[in-house]
């Protein structure tokens, strides 16, 4: 390798993306292309990164397979900024094994760490908790380690282990620091910000909830979200759409009416919910009939069979009432932000620009529904959009204000 590209590479490497391109950027042999690929990237040019990155990997030869590797995983960051995550992840895990078995081991976690952080976006937490497994008393690169140890503190700040992110992020700021590289110090701090944001609303339900009765409810940080969901309290889960305390959680996203029943009803707690109000959040109706109240029983006898086992619901003369068992008290944990887009906001919020397609597959849900959501969203000035047709892609402001970790989509409950 000619002393070019090695002060092109340290450039890189040091987070000089102009440095990197002033030393390579009048050549076109194969290592140049991909240091100029991934100084594009640096300055974010992803489309123009993603070109120069494949032209280098078809110019590697085929007894090049470890250069090759390189440029594939390189593909896969800039992919997922960009945040293409239609891509199989076969390639990367297969460059991931050539890199082992070119006994390149940092390039090779380094791989695994990009389709972990894949694995966050979708919300498929058990998968990236499998590959950050392997991170564990390695020896890393600075800014490798520091990019580790934001993973870990973001799988952590989804799964409401807060004192395990708080640990993880002060490792990140501490290597990101020794790494000297801004950009990614400036994203750890981002990070540790989110901890101190309000992240939930604890709703006000009555007098007797003991919560603060503003109108928007009670701000809680993620700490606080945390300490409620391991009390005693039953809570209505309106992020997750669940309902339960710490020993059992009740499911209930695939069955929005009696979510909507329950929520309604704890809503009330710790009077009664009329009639009349249950079946207009449930049925979405101002006039009520025969049939709407006759509905409404059967639901509420679904409601209370469910359950059974934290709580029974009485009808009253005008209504029903929640009557949670040992006498423990009812919480109503909301999102930070109102409406049924909070886990589009929540995705857009990051800053990136998406296609509708990773927005379908990251909530998953049909490209057909993000597109009417986002067009309300739009006429709302809420998001907008870049680009037409195929390359259209949609942005929103980063939410300074709150943190919008409990509306990102899981795939397996909080323990």
């Amino acid at each position: 390798m000619d002393s070019l590209i090695t002060a092109s590479a340290r450039a890189l490497a040091a987070g000089d993306a102009l440095g990197a391109l002033k030393r390579v950027a009048l050549r076109d042999d194969p290592p140049a292309l991909a240091l100029r690929g991934i100084a594009m990237a640096q300055l974010g040019e992803y489309p123009r990164a993603r070109e120069l990155l494949k032209r280098a990997a078809r110019g590697f030869g085929a007894r090049e397979e470890l250069a090759r590797a390189r440029c594939v995983v390189a593909d896969a960051e800039v992919a997922l900024a960009m945040r293409d995550l239609g891509g199989s992840p076969r390639p990367l895990a297969a460059a991931a094994a050539t890199l082992d078995a070119h006994a390149d081991h940092a390039n090779a976690l380094h791989a695994r760490l990009v389709a972990a952080r894949r694995f966050l976006l979708l919300g498929r937490l058990g998968e990236a908790g499998a590959l950050l497994s392997r991170f564990d008393a390695r020896p890393l690169p600075l800014p490798l380690a520091a990019i580790a140890e934001l993973t870990m503190a973001e799988l952590a700040l989804r799964s409401l282990q807060i004192d395990t992110a708080r640990t993880a992020l002060a490792r990140a700021h501490q290597a990101a620091e020794s790494a000297r590289v801004p950009a990614l110090l400036a994203e750890v701090t981002e990070a540790r910000a989110a901890l101190e944001r309000p992240a939930a609303r604890r709703l006000a339900a009555g007098a007797g909830a003991g919560v603060a009765g503003a109108a928007g409810g009670q701000s809680l940080r993620l700490d606080e979200v945390s300490a409620l969901l391991k009390s005693d309290t039953l809570v209505i889960d309106a992020c997750r759409r669940r309902l339960g305390t710490e020993a059992a959680w009740l499911p209930l996203a695939r069955r929005p009416v009696l979510f909507t029943l329950a929520r309604t009803l704890a809503e009330a707690w710790p009077g009664a919910a009329d009639r009349e109000a249950l079946i207009a959040s449930a049925f979405r109706t101002r006039h009520a009939d025969e049939t709407h109240r006759s509905r409404l029983r059967v639901e509420i006898g679904r409601l209370r069979a469910l359950i059974a086992a934290m709580a029974g619901i009485e009808a009253t003369p005008r209504g029903f009432l929640l009557k949670p068992h040992d006498n423990r008290a009812v919480a109503v944990l909301a999102p930070p932000v109102d409406g049924e887009s909070g886990a589009l906001v929540a995705l857009l919020s990051d800053g990136a620009a998406w296609s509708t397609s990773a927005l379908a597959q990251a909530l998953g849900t049909s490209q057909r529904t993000v597109q009417r959501a986002l067009a309300e969203l739009e006429a709302d000035g809420r998001v907008r959009s870049i680009g037409q047709a195929r390359a259209r892609r949609w942005l929103s402001a980063p939410l300074a204000e709150f943190t919008t970790i409990l509306l990102l989509p899981p795939s397996l409950p909080i323990g």
